[in-house]
């Protein structure tokens, strides 16, 4: 089928009415008769009832209909986006972000993308620490800036933004909350808060692991779903969570404490967007985002 069958075929579809079908086709009715008489000659069977007083699909229409339309709209959808590339950046740019410093980060940085950009709008989203990529891979978002490491065949990792120190969160009376730092291996002797959710299995090993260095087990506790849960089982003395160490200038609160990590790698926060969806919006929000941060984008960035 040619594009303009499809076209008359769906608009006719849609209205169950020539006139108004040449209308929006811009064509005159004539022609819209013709192009569906056609079709039906070489489908072999009629795809419209027609009486002078209604027109109506068949079965056969009906399939044929229900069979196009998906792929038109996909096919429409990609001409749009093309069209709005050539055009420059335009539409709306959805961002997430995974803790109050970051989200600060990307708030500047959408600052700066919308001032040269200000045909393109920018949302921010926080992303829940239960389900980190669901918001990237649904088409919720984006892009997002959040905790390395990741490693998934359909989510490119972009550059390092910026790192952070790790700490442990503590309960207040904890005797880990009297020591100056503390070290991986003390791991082992108090319950971990770990995460519940849809989260990548390399992600969990590098930030909640089930063994120490040394291979000494981590006793597993309470599993949080939202970070305020964790803030929550740690102040009521259910376990220990490891955190960045800039979380205390921003979830300071009675019954915790910070315990900075002598011998823990940091934590790095980078980009992330879907590698099927990686567009002229996505490029120049993630050179705003390293001009932000003050992080050096190379060619092997991105693009």
């Amino acid at each position: 089928m040619e594009r303009h069958e499809i076209e008359t075929f769906l608009t006719l579809a849609e209205e169950l009415h020539f006139r108004r079908t040449s209308a929006r086709l811009g064509v005159a009715q004539g022609r819209v008769s013709q192009t569906i008489k056609k079709l039906e000659r070489r489908i072999g069977v009629p795809l419209f009832e027609r009486t002078s007083r209604r027109v109506a699909l068949t079965p056969t229409g009906r399939q044929l209909r229900d069979d196009l339309l998906p792929a038109h709209e996909q096919i429409q959808q990609a001409i749009a986006r093309a069209i709005a590339t050539g055009r420059g950046i335009t539409g709306t740019l959805r961002v997430g972000y995974s803790t109050p410093w970051v989200g600060d980060l990307a708030l500047k940085a959408g600052d700066m993308f919308h001032a040269r950009h200000p045909d393109c709008d920018v949302h921010f989203q926080e992303v829940q620490l239960s389900n980190p990529l669901g918001p990237l891979r649904s088409g919720e978002l984006d892009l997002q800036i959040s905790e390395f490491p990741i490693d998934e065949p359909d989510i490119t990792a972009g550059p390092v933004i910026f790192s952070e120190p790790r700490a442990l969160l503590v309960p207040g009376q904890h005797p880990f909350a009297r020591q100056e730092t503390v070290s991986v291996e003390d791991l082992a002797r108090t319950p971990l808060v770990t995460i519940a959710g849809d989260i990548p299995q390399n992600w969990l090993d590098f930030h909640l692991p089930t063994s120490t260095p040394a291979g000494r087990p981590i006793p597993q506790g309470p599993a949080a779903t939202y970070w305020p849960e964790v803030l929550a089982f740690v102040a009521a003395g259910k376990g220990v969570s490891p955190v960045s160490a800039r979380a205390a200038d921003y979830h300071a609160r009675p019954g915790v404490a910070f315990i900075p990590f002598r011998d823990a790698p940091p934590i790095e926060y980078g980009l992330l967007w879907p590698t099927s969806a990686e567009t002229s919006r996505v490029r120049a929000f993630v050179q705003a985002v390293c001009e932000a941060a003050g992080v050096k984008r190379t060619a092997a960035t991105v693009g």
